[in-house]
């Protein structure tokens, strides 16, 4: 497909600005979903890192909603005609935690649109830049990396398999079943349908079944890592998504310390151990 590349471009240095309030119950309803044991939580808590998720939902009134649940491009997010969408990955920097109760702001900017060819077709890369802040000033910096793909066409092959690392020092195994993925969904107002309605997942979009969130999947490295390390305290976060998964079978999460103790691999592998998602943290 021709891409305009250009028009896109004009996207580029586009803003938005959203706030919010880090409120206890989408924080609750994530622990539970991730089947953690938390207490209470009370105003000035710490809110764990990637949670910030939770909060700056896009509000998008039902009637301006695509095909395929997410908003209509053209307003802050460029017009992309490529219909299939991911999020392949984000670099993070931890300044200190957000906390409970407190007032946030994010200012959002689009910081490059690029477009290649790979081998199912055209590919457009937008990269957003995303500054987290309360009162204090500013939280998080944070860059994600939205992918935008063909639909996929009779005779395309398989994303190539590459083996996940061996000996993790900790991992576990999760379930991935409908509930799961569409509790995810509701926490996040993620009107995505590749990740809830299994129909438009395999029959338009050619998904052997309902797919995992990228977010999810980061979210359940960094939870893996304060599961194992509850002390640690996180300055930087990347990740980068390599192949997906879904609902058909489980996965496991990994992690291990490097040497220098300063820094840890995460991964997300398949059943058959290929690399799902790759990610490093941090810590000071």
């Amino acid at each position: 497909m021709a891409i305009d590349i250009k028009t896109l471009q004009q996207w580029i240095g586009k803003t938005e600005l959203r706030s919010d309030q880090i409120t206890a119950a989408p924080i609750m309803a994530l622990a539970a979903t991730l089947d953690r044991e938390d207490a209470a939580l009370r105003t000035g808590d710490p809110l764990p890192p990637l949670w910030h998720w939770l909060y700056f939902l896009p509000i998008t009134r039902q009637s301006e909603l695509a095909e395929d649940g997410h908003a209509r491009r053209g307003e802050f997010l460029p017009p992309v005609p490529l219909l299939r969408r991911m999020w392949a990955g984000s670099r993070l920097q931890f300044y200190r935690p957000l906390t409970v109760g407190s007032s946030v702001a994010r200012t959002s900017a689009i910081s490059a649109v690029t477009c290649k060819e790979g081998r199912t077709g055209s590919l457009v890369f937008v990269t957003v830049q995303h500054k987290i802040s309360d009162a204090q000033g500013i939280s998080i910096d944070e860059e994600q990396d939205l992918v935008y793909r063909e639909m996929l066409k009779p005779g395309d092959s398989a994303v190539p398999s590459k083996a996940a690392p061996e000996r993790p020092h900790w991992q576990r195994d999760v379930r991935p079943d409908p509930v799961f993925l569409f509790r995810y969904s509701a926490l996040t107002f993620n009107g995505h349908r590749i990740h809830y309605d299994r129909r438009y997942a395999t029959e338009l979009e050619g998904y052997p079944g309902i797919v995992v969130h990228g977010p999810l999947l980061a979210t359940l490295l960094l939870d893996l890592l304060c599961r194992n390390m509850p002390h640690a305290d996180v300055s930087r976060f990347s990740f980068r998504a390599v192949r997906p998964l879904f609902d058909t079978a489980p996965f496991s999460v990994c992690g291990r310390i490097a040497e220098d103790e300063k820094h840890v691999e995460l991964w997300a592998q398949s059943a058959e151990r290929w690399l799902a998602m790759e990610a490093t943290a941090t810590l000071r």
